[in-house]
């Protein structure tokens, strides 16, 4: 064999050996339109539809699916703005340059707060940050409220099954209600050592068939009931309070609660950050972002009517766990097992933002550091492969697990809390930035059709979200308040 022939063979076996590379070095992305819809479906199905026949009752018959549809669109044009706003144009020193340039270079924005950076600089960043990251780190405590919510109702529905409904001593008391929580952290400790955001999609694809499963389930139960009873409860106004006061601080409640149901912009570039290449991320996200939307929408409508048609006024606070229904005992339990299976996952695919970008900035800020960038290869079970533990993983992602499951504790408050984390991000994280950074990215020109009608959508978006939130507000200080 010539040396030559020798090279050549060396040099193919050399590039079949090497790792397939993305444009920014990075390992090639793999995701495609099913894990797009799988993480869409997961982020946005999650605690907040089990509130959405309350929601309804607070609002009525005409304002409650209005809002629902509303907010929808919302999410959808958001959604369509920010996956613009992956790609930023770079010169190739990394300044950026003018979307008309013509140099055809691009960088990715790999987070929501890259893309701000990149886009409308760092004052924009730090209210970015400070914004998402809480919002991401409240999902982590009602998530945990809700998980002990649904093994409370697990109980309580075999324990009416067996002893008769409206048997005592079948609820959970606070301290069950802590145990509960206690466990859920426990959990999520150990779901916190998957490495990244990349590595869970198939904690999203069981998630999100979870997800799927307690929505048809709280639809038909709510659909069965109507039909049992021939009637269709509710009015147009919703639930009737003693002063217009207390009418108002609900709807805005109710309000709150609907926009957190559709909570995923905030995560959307994570998201399209999956997407391989070919075709375009953004074509495919935007795909995906569709046929999510368009589903999701449709079980909210669904779920939230149905159950208001089925119990009117008294349409319970969270659909499955406030015993509207008994029956199917079975039923009603798997139910709420389905609700904890898309949680464990739920929680993990919000957190992991916050732990990435710790662990971001730790390796950077301390090089040098064995704690910080060491990895020890751990083998957890005969059989299995090694593990890379991370020293400071461990210690910083088990202090925020129980720090979630601390402020649970403390704050138990499922609707109102829901209604606080929609309120508080609604309007600068789902409305205000993306439109900035669309106005930015594609040069739109002021005054022209296309900025009047973004101001506009901006506009509106703070007055219903300040609104909200102010309503959202005054409700936890009452409940907290006794």
């Amino acid at each position: 064999m010539s040396p030559s022939h020798r090279g050549s063979q060396s040099l193919d076996h050399a590039a079949v050996a090497a790792p397939e590379l993305d444009d920014d070095g990075r390992a090639a992305r793999t995701g495609n339109l099913w894990t797009c819809m799988a993480h869409i479906i997961t982020g946005v199905i999650g605690a907040g539809v089990l509130a959405l026949s309350w929601s309804v009752a607070q609002l009525g018959w005409v304002a409650g699916p209005i809002s629902i549809i509303c907010f929808a669109g919302v999410t959808y044009v958001s959604a369509v703005l920010l996956s613009h706003c992956y790609r930023s144009p770079a010169a190739a020193g990394g300044s950026e340059e003018s979307p008309s340039s013509s140099s055809g270079k691009t960088r990715r924005n790999y987070t929501y707060m890259d893309a701000v950076r990149a886009l409308l600089g760092r004052k924009h960043t730090y209210v970015c940050g400070t914004l998402q990251y809480l919002y991401l780190y409240g999902i982590g405590v009602a998530y945990t409220i809700t998980t002990a919510t649904c093994l409370g109702a697990i109980k309580k529905a075999n324990c009416y099954h067996v002893k008769g409904r409206g048997a005592a001593r079948c609820g959970s008391d606070a301290d069950e209600q802590h145990l509960f929580m206690l466990l859920f952290g426990l959990a999520q400790v150990v779901l916190s050592f998957i490495p990244n955001f990349h590595s869970m999609a198939w904690l999203s694809a069981v998630a999100a068939a979870m997800s799927f499963t307690y929505a048809t389930i709280g639809l038909g139960l709510g659909l069965a009931k109507t039909v049992g009873d021939g009637a269709i409860r509710g009015g147009l106004s919703g639930v009737p309070m003693a002063t217009t006061a207390q009418k108002v601080w609900r709807v805005a409640q109710a309000v709150g609660d609907i926009a957190f149901a559709y909570p995923y912009t905030i995560v959307l570039l994570e998201i399209q950050d999956t997407l391989r290449s070919s075709p375009p991320e953004g074509e495919t996200l935007r795909k995906g972002n569709v046929v999510a939307v368009l589903a999701t929408t449709f079980f909210y409508l669904c779920v939230g009517c149905f159950g208001y048609a089925a119990f009117g006024d008294d349409a319970p606070g969270n659909l499955l766990t406030g015993f509207g229904f008994y029956e199917p005992c079975w039923l009603v339990g798997f139910a709420n097992a389905c609700i904890v299976l898309h949680l464990l996952g739920g929680y993990q695919f919000f957190s992991q933002q916050i732990f990435t970008v710790a662990d971001r900035w730790l390796a950077a800020r301390f090089p040098e550091s064995a704690f910080v960038n060491r990895t020890y290869a751990v083998r957890v079970a005969p059989g299995m492969p090694r593990y890379g533990l991370n020293l400071q993983r461990l210690c910083l992602r088990t202090a925020y697990v129980a720090s979630t499951t601390g402020l649970a504790v403390v704050f138990p408050y499922f609707n109102e809390v829901l209604g606080l984390l929609g309120a508080l991000i609604f309007w600068p994280l789902v409305i205000y930035l993306p439109v900035e950074m669309y106005c930015v990215q594609r040069r739109v020109r002021p005054w022209t059709p296309t900025w009047v009608a973004l101001k506009g959508f901006s506009v509106g978006g703070f007055a219903v979200g300040t609104f909200a939130f102010i309503g959202c507000v005054v409700g936890v200080v009452r409940k907290r308040l006794g």
